[in-house]
């Protein structure tokens, strides 16, 4: 106490507000805080200690004993939150750590992406070469109804991303025993994923071979003896529109040659709605392998809207032999050596057993030997008339057409056929 008042004695105190400024030997100035020195004083001391040496220890009181309780209480939560907070984002957080959670994901494990972690964004654009997907044989697919479309058809999941718990629920999981799972945040989801509203889920397949998949039995069932041929369909939507056209016309199967886009471009997979998985699509085929997959006694027709839309009531007075094709200075040497094919409006009888139909894109349209092919098989030039001034159809929209008036003179065929087989 007596050093205390020399010291004081040495210096001078300055009282403003709330602050205390004392100077010592060496002209330091020390601000303290005038409210602390204040509630320091009316501590109570633990002990005291006498000139003698001897000490007295004061008995605490209860409020201090339970302020002990309590800074105990919180050393221990805040040890247990940072053991929590190492676990999660250790890289591996497993559901066999909770019972519940257990129970809810049928006891499968995945993994939570820590900070920085950059598989998906990997993933996400290497799966969008169609060089990777062909050299790796993984396909991107993306949202819930896709991923649950390839589960049912047996496709083989590598890899699962998924942004909630939620989100794995609702897809099949028994399927994803051998699929490794990682779930990230919906932020990093939103930065790689195609869609504008993305549903938290992507996943990485097995590129998926048609011989191998399970296609479901009542879409089978509805099939038709009809067979579409794709010959360069550049544009991905187009083609993917078109996937989902043949497999709700009940086509038997999809052949695609070597000059269409990849099937399993991102873009066509969005617009096919999972008709990959509805019904076999064989891609990437030469013209060699195109008669392999038609029944021998198919006949292949080609669509082609190049001709001239008729004068009303020409169709019924006139032949169509007098329809003449488009008028075009872009036409090549390949285009005028053209063999001969008769043109027949869509309406008229063209699908009377086996059927292929050929479906040529709008910028390089058919290919020499899809008009070979039809000329073979004694196929005809099938095209929708259009009112004057319009220059052409939409590939997909001349695919649509096409392919259900196709469906309905099978189905006709084939009701005439069971009548028959009933009458005798």
């Amino acid at each position: 106490m007596a050093a205390l008042m020399y010291n004081v004695s040495r210096g001078f105190v300055i009282f403003r507000e709330h602050s205390l400024l004392l100077r010592g030997y060496n002209n330091h100035r020390i601000v303290v805080n005038s409210r602390r020195y204040v509630r320091a004083l009316r501590r109570r001391p633990v002990a005291v200690l006498y000139p003698d040496g001897e000490r007295e220890k004061l008995i605490k009181s209860k409020e201090a004993a339970a302020d002990k309780m309590n800074q105990k209480l919180f050393t221990q939560k805040d040890k247990h939150r940072e053991k929590v907070s190492s676990q999660q984002w250790s890289g591996h957080e497993s559901a066999e750590e909770s019972p519940q959670m257990r129970g809810k994901l049928a006891g499968l494990r995945f993994e939570k992406a820590p900070a920085g972690d950059n598989r998906l964004a990997k993933v996400a654009s290497v799966a969008r070469s169609r060089a990777f997907r062909d050299k790796e044989g993984k396909v991107l697919l993306e949202g819930r109804r896709l991923i649950c479309d390839a589960l049912s058809a047996g496709a083989s999941p590598q890899m699962l991303f998924f942004s909630a718990v939620e989100r794995l629920q609702e897809l099949p999981l028994d399927k994803l025993q051998q699929a490794k799972l990682i779930k990230v945040r919906y932020e990093d989801m939103k930065t790689w994923s195609d869609l504008v509203t993305p549903q938290g889920v992507i996943a990485i397949f097995s590129k998926p071979n048609a011989s191998c998949l399970v296609f479901p039995k009542d879409a089978r069932l509805q099939t038709v003896p009809l067979f579409l041929l794709c010959d360069n369909i550049r544009d991905a939507g187009n083609l993917g529109t078109i996937l989902r056209c043949a497999a709700a016309a009940g086509c038997e199967r999809v052949l695609l040659t070597k000059g269409c886009v990849d099937a399993w471009e991102p873009k066509v997979l969005r617009a096919a709605m999972g008709a990959h998985f509805r019904l076999p699509v064989f891609p990437n085929l030469d013209w060699d392998e195109i008669s392999k997959h038609l029944p021998k006694d198919a006949v292949v027709h080609v669509a082609d809207n190049r001709i001239k839309a008729p004068v009303p009531g020409q169709i019924e007075k006139g032949t169509l032999d007098d329809f003449s094709e488009s008028d075009s200075d872009e036409e090549s040497d390949d285009e005028l050596s053209l063999p001969r094919l008769k043109p027949q409006v869509y309406y008229e009888s063209w699908a009377q057993r086996s059927t292929a139909l050929v479906i040529g894109g709008e910028t390089h349209g058919l290919s020499l030997e899809a008009w070979r092919l039809a000329v073979e098989t004694e196929g005809k030039r099938l095209f929708v008339p259009m009112a004057p001034g319009v220059e052409s159809l939409n590939s997909a929209m001349a695919a649509s057409i096409l392919l259900f008036e196709g469906r309905r003179q099978l189905l006709q065929l084939l009701d005439k056929t069971r009548r028959r087989t009933r009458s005798k």
